[in-house]
């Protein structure tokens, strides 16, 4: 299974969203807090072609994009797609 990473804050409410679609899916993910740490924000957005919100989550090298193209990418059934290994 591809590994996933999102960028987070503490205190975004969409980033509480997007970790609790993956955990009730079962999904393992590491989370990057970005609140507090400009380097690790600046190496999100070089990631990210200069998005600044959070969350920004990948699978594998796939930007997936933010917690509503997330849930997006469920609704169409593209999620676990991506999640299979190549």
């Amino acid at each position: 299974m591809a590994n996933i990473t999102i960028y987070t804050t503490r205190t975004c409410g969409f980033c509480y969203a997007a970790k609790s679609l993956l955990t009730k899916k079962g999904l393992r993910f590491d989370e990057i807090d970005v609140s507090a740490d400009p380097a690790e924000r600046q190496r999100m957005m070089l990631r990210t072609n200069g998005r600044r919100s959070v969350p920004q989550i990948f699978i594998g090298e796939t930007h997936v994009g933010g917690n509503e193209d997330l849930y997006e990418l469920e609704r169409r059934g593209g999620l676990d797609q991506l999640l299979m290994p190549t």
